[in-house]
């Protein structure tokens, strides 16, 4: 069971992504646009936990590879999902400040506390495949700087021009 995913080749879409690439993308607008100020949906209050699309692909590669005994000493017949995740949280605010940086906008992050923030906190216990061995290891500034280069490199239409 994964966490929210971020990485190459993720949806960056305006109206429908998820709120990584969909800073992603405001802040590099706001950047392009030279705009002063970026407009966020809630308080900012809000923990959610990241995880690299290719930490999810090196997950995945080391339950496959572990040995039938190691995987049945951890998981039961009807509990046998493991979730994947980094098992750290950031704020919507913090990870704002984040995309700021990556971005190198200098400008106004404001948060609008009319919209809604949703759930106030996901993170997920990953203490099952800690103890397997396995821990996620691209640090969240230098995955969502990675994303960003990717994301400048395919799509074109939203450089300066």
């Amino acid at each position: 069971m994964p966490t929210n995913f971020y990485g190459q080749g993720d949806n960056f879409h305006s109206e429908n992504s998820h709120v990584l690439p969909a800073l992603l993308r405001r802040f590099h607008e706001a950047v392009r646009d030279v705009r002063d100020e970026v407009v966020i949906w809630g308080t900012g209050k809000p923990m959610r936990e990241f995880l690299h699309v290719d930490d999810m692909a090196a997950a995945s590669l080391f339950v496959l590879d572990l040995p039938k005994c190691d995987y049945d000493a951890n998981t039961e017949p009807m509990l046998s999902h493991i979730n994947v995740g980094t098992g750290s949280e950031i704020s919507i605010a913090d990870l704002a400040a984040l995309v700021a940086r990556v971005t190198r906008f200098t400008g106004r992050i404001i948060f609008n506390p009319s919209k809604p923030d949703g759930t106030m906190r996901k993170l997920m216990d990953v203490s099952r495949l800690t103890r397997m061995g396995w821990t996620a290891s691209i640090p969240l500034e230098q995955g969502v700087a990675e994303t960003y280069r990717w994301f400048l490199d395919h799509h074109a239409e939203l450089r300066s021009t």
